[in-house]
């Protein structure tokens, strides 16, 4: 009888995708809470002789990796990026690579929402002037924010989450302004079709002209330090910078000094530089004044994350049996 695949996981994912794994293959998972090392994967993968591996964002997935173990046939990201991967490795070794694309989509688009309108309205300074016992009565300048309604709102990449998050805006009636390399009459068209007028113009155009700033762009050398203090100069001093893209995007140092000095009015951060933000980082001082900061949750809803569960378990399924990946990595040049 043949000898039933194994498949190593380096993390809990949820059980919907583990469960579905479990009923073909052997399955062992790192059950820490914090990343395996890079050599302990290696050593999982060639102790196991693992025929697919299941990773995460924060797994380094080099050649090394990839030659652990001579039956490898797959590795399928719990994740829509990929760039831990080194997919030109694997395509030279034979081995598919699988990711998790467009289930994410919608739900990162409702937490840049949820962090615009949380530094729009104060709501965690809120509860902390609550939480420390200061509400002594109602006051008619107590925690006064900015109006959401009516505003401009400038999208920094008008991919599939930026469209996304633009056309949320036609509940708050808000003008739209989105920059990128080229113009994309197709997004404005879907957005034209949900009531919302996007216009295309120059960076620095929208960082002068936007109330809110919202990122959603690739981390690559073009946009690395996209915002940076000259970038910061240019925006209203009551502007709200929001990034759920990637956290080098933005310039730490440079946003820090913002806030400090007030040329921008606040920022609510999904990712960061570095990431994890350690507590002590001098930024944190800013919070939650002029700073709200979540964990990289962006696509943290349940339906969501076992979404990617499954498609992962179905990258890993296919791979083994020597199918076509539903969704692979290998050349996919499409972003969120």
């Amino acid at each position: 009888m043949p000898e039933t695949p194994t498949v190593y996981v380096t993390r809990q994912i949820p059980a919907v995708g583990l469960d579905r794994l479990r009923e073909r293959y052997e399955v062992v998972v790192w059950d820490g809470k914090l990343p395996p090392a890079t050599e302990h994967i290696e050593a999982q993968l060639a102790s196991l002789d693992a025929d697919g591996l299941v990773c995460l964002l924060s797994d380094d997935i080099d050649a090394d990796v990839l030659d652990a173990s001579p039956n490898l046939s797959v590795v399928s990201t719990f994740s829509v990026g990929y760039d831990h991967l080194n997919l030109a490795a694997a395509a030279e070794r034979d081995i598919a690579v699988g990711h998790t694309p467009g289930v994410l989509t919608e739900t990162t688009a409702d937490l840049a929402w949820a962090l615009l309108l949380t530094c729009a309205r104060r709501t965690v300074e809120g509860h902390a002037y609550v939480d420390a016992d200061e509400w002594e009565t109602w006051g008619p300048r107590l925690l006064t924010g900015a109006d959401v309604h009516d505003a401009t709102l400038g999208i920094v990449g008008l991919g599939k989450i930026g469209t996304a998050v633009a056309r949320r805006g036609a509940g708050f009636g808000v003008d739209v302004l989105y920059t990128g390399p080229t113009r994309k009459p197709d997004r404005e068209a879907e957005l034209a079709e949900v009531g919302v007028d996007a216009t295309f113009v120059g960076r620095d155009e929208l960082l002068a002209e936007s109330d809110f700033v919202s990122l959603h762009v690739p981390l690559t050398a073009e946009t690395a330090g996209f915002l940076g203090e000259a970038e910061f100069r240019r925006m209203p001093e009551d502007a709200i910078l929001i990034n759920t893209s990637r956290g080098g995007v933005v310039d730490t140092d440079a946003l820090d000094t913002a806030l400090a000095r007030g040329w921008i009015g606040r920022a609510g951060l999904d990712v960061t530089d570095p990431e994890p933000l350690p507590g002590d980082h001098p930024i944190l001082r800013h919070a939650p004044e002029r700073l709200v900061v979540t964990p990289h949750i962006g696509s943290a809803s349940v339906g969501t994350r076992d979404r990617m569960a499954e498609m992962t378990a179905a990258n890993v399924e296919a791979g083994i049996e020597g199918d076509d990946l539903p969704t692979s990595a290998l050349g996919d040049a499409g972003t969120e």
